[in-house]
């Protein structure tokens, strides 16, 4: 591990002259988003073969399964997909009948798994689950628990840092999304509840 260590950081070396070049190999960002591109779902050999679900509606499937019955705008807010993504991808889980509604209270639809959408579900969440164990075989339990601690503490400034960016942006005039006002909903629902 040593070695691979060193290799990478060989690897992103800065070789940019000017003063102001951007670590990549030190920036936060840039790390956490390699190594979401290299955990990213459709990249999983093993996972292509068991479904050809596309990423955004296997998390959404990963997601009923776990916490469902369960509503689009609950899935979005825990995966932190944008809602229209989620709702499409819902909406490609019924026609697949991999998802079913349950009762409808207000506007929202909750869903579950169907016996089909279950079956997927157990394989994939097997196969996640000892992948995980291959991930992390190289930390102690402290440091497995430290990471958790310091994702959650990254995702919720992160929310913070975005919601903040949209408010001077409103407060400036300036055009927002809707995108950018669910980042606001989400940070209020995570702030006080």
């Amino acid at each position: 591990m040593k070695i691979a260590i060193a290799n990478r950081k060989r690897a992103l070396a800065v070789t940019n002259p000017k003063k102001d070049a951007l670590d990549l190999a030190a920036h936060v960002p840039f790390q956490v988003a390699v190594v979401s591109n290299l955990l990213s779902l459709d990249r999983d050999p093993v996972i292509r073969s068991l479904t050809e679900l596309n990423t955004r509606e296997l998390r959404v499937l990963l997601n009923v399964g776990s916490y469902g019955p369960i509503t689009a705008a609950e899935v979005s807010y825990q995966s932190r997909l944008d809602p229209y993504s989620v709702t499409r991808a819902v909406n490609a889980l019924l026609k697949l009948g991999l998802v079913q509604p349950t009762e409808v209270t207000g506007k929202s639809k909750p869903v579950v798994l169907t016996a089909d959408g279950e079956n997927i579900y157990h394989e994939v969440t097997a196969h996640v689950r000892k992948r995980e164990q291959r991930l992390t075989a190289h930390m102690t339990e402290d440091e497995k628990a430290l990471l958790e601690t310091l994702l959650i503490k990254l995702e919720l400034t992160a929310e913070e840092i975005l919601a903040n960016e949209v408010t001077e942006m409103e407060a400036q005039g300036q055009v927002v999304t809707r995108d950018h006002k669910e980042m606001l909903r989400w940070h209020k629902r995570s702030r006080y509840g």
